[in-house]
């Protein structure tokens, strides 16, 4: 039987990121209830970062034997830029390895520049072995196709050989940098017209600002806020709503980051649901206090009546439920629950819910198909290539806007800023003005 010690090193990333894995599972279940509210907080972030630390240990193998240790058989070992090349390496994938962490240890009210090149890092590191993957399938698809006819020379051999880490940094040098530059950009204002059933007439054109996923945490800070706030005012909007990921670190340490949130002051009101991301928090009733000190309303499975400023007969319900991850994580007073959300709420008058994830939103129509409106965010539209294949698939509905059945519509935003990486690839940042139009 062969033991630990003699297993590869993949291998054993592999039986670490397992055991890790397994310790997540204990704490989330048996381990829930029985720690105290910031050692488990302090506890599934740590384990986080060390499962994806461990996985990413096996592909930082790969990458240094792609683009280092292939090179040190060569004549380029003896070159000068070889030593400074191997450093370079180095210091890429432990900043890469080192991003998680900054969730502990580097979170204030504007990013460090650690945590923002610790990011930029990993973004290039997902890119680098999407390449060294893809380019390493085609070499070898290639050499089964070609068969093995003709042996070419030692020098071509090598010279091929090097041609696929070379093209990989290159092309992850220039997607990168692309990727910083689209993510640096103020969001775009993407203006939808929804048509919704039963909605009153004294309520068309009624305007709806969405935001998503903004993330205030590690690489977003207070000046990124400030510039949506003010990109939201300017809109003029009837309501506002926030639906979930506005946040990925406890409410005392980002507090001054939030300030500008009070600025918002839609007449209708501005309102608040999770994200999976405020559970990874385990600070989310310290959330809801400091967002109902700046006048925004968190709808906890709850509904208000959203009444026409021309008419209080006219009205129609706005609902918000919590994020599913409440339940996997067992999250002691929280969990989507449609039913209370939309207690009091009738097919009679038109139905709005705020639902963080698209899976929340497919399972909400399965259980009422009278909803007529459910926004969402979470897939932030992929955020950057070639995450956005994986999104896609794993969310019923993916970005934009959806009819579902007759009078029923879902919008999903693809994101208002961004998670983590500092990078869009294949996607844009977005603030959407919502129009609700009336039948």
């Amino acid at each position: 039987m062969i033991s630990f010690k003699q297993l590869p090193l993949e291998a054993k990333a592999a039986v670490a990121a397992g055991v890790v894995f397994f310790s997540m599972m204990l704490s989330r279940s048996y381990l829930a209830e029985q720690l105290e509210l910031r050692m488990r907080r302090w506890l599934l972030r740590l384990q986080m970062a060390l499962f994806a630390n461990a996985l990413m240990l096996i592909g930082s193998l790969h990458v240094w034997r792609s683009t280092v240790t292939t090179f040190s058989r060569s004549s380029a070992a003896n070159s000068f830029c070889f030593m400074p090349w191997k450093i370079a390496v180095f210091m890429f994938l432990a900043l890469a390895h080192s991003s998680f962490f900054t969730l502990l240890f580097l979170v204030a009210e504007e990013p460090y520049f650690f945590s923002l090149a610790a990011y930029t890092c990993l973004g290039a590191y997902i890119i680098l072995i999407f390449f060294l993957f893809t380019l390493g399938s085609v070499e070898q698809a290639y050499k089964f196709l070609a068969g093995r006819g003709a042996k070419a020379g030692t020098g071509n051999k090598n010279s091929r050989t090097a041609m696929k880490p070379v093209l990989a940094v290159m092309l992850t040098v220039v997607l990168t940098v692309v990727g910083l530059l689209n993510a640096s950009r103020p969001p775009t204002v993407n203006s939808v017209e929804v048509p919704v059933h039963k909605l009153p007439s004294t309520m068309n054109n009624l305007k709806v600002v969405l935001l998503s996923d903004i993330h205030l945490g590690p690489t977003v800070g207070k000046t990124k806020l400030a510039m949506i706030v003010r990109m939201v005012k300017a809109l003029k909007p009837d309501i506002t709503v926030i639906v979930g990921d506005l946040t990925d670190s406890e409410a005392d340490i980002i507090r001054p980051a939030v300030e500008p949130l009070g600025e918002l002051n839609s007449p209708l009101g501005t309102y608040f649901v999770t994200g999976n991301h405020e559970y990874y928090t385990s600070d989310v009733s310290n959330w809801f206090e400091l967002l109902k000190s700046f006048n925004i309303r968190p709808l906890h499975n709850e509904n208000v009546r959203i009444v026409s400023p021309k008419s209080t007969d006219d009205w129609f319900c706005l609902a918000g439920v919590d994020d599913i991850e409440a339940d996997v994580l067992r999250y002691s007073g929280h969990g989507m629950d449609l039913k209370k959300a939309l207690r009091g709420c009738s097919s009679e008058h038109a139905i709005v819910l705020l639902a963080h994830q698209p899976i929340a939103a497919k399972w909400a129509l399965q259980e009422r198909p009278d909803i007529n409106l459910i926004l969402s965010g979470h897939t932030h539209g992929g955020q950057m290539f070639p995450l956005n294949a994986g999104a896609y698939f794993l969310n019923p509905f993916f970005v934009g806007l959806y009819k579902v059945g007759q009078n029923t519509f879902v919008y999903v935003s693809p994101g208002t800023m961004y998670f983590g990486i500092p990078m869009r690839l294949g996607s844009r940042a977005e603030i959407t003005e919502i129009i609700l139009r009336s039948p």
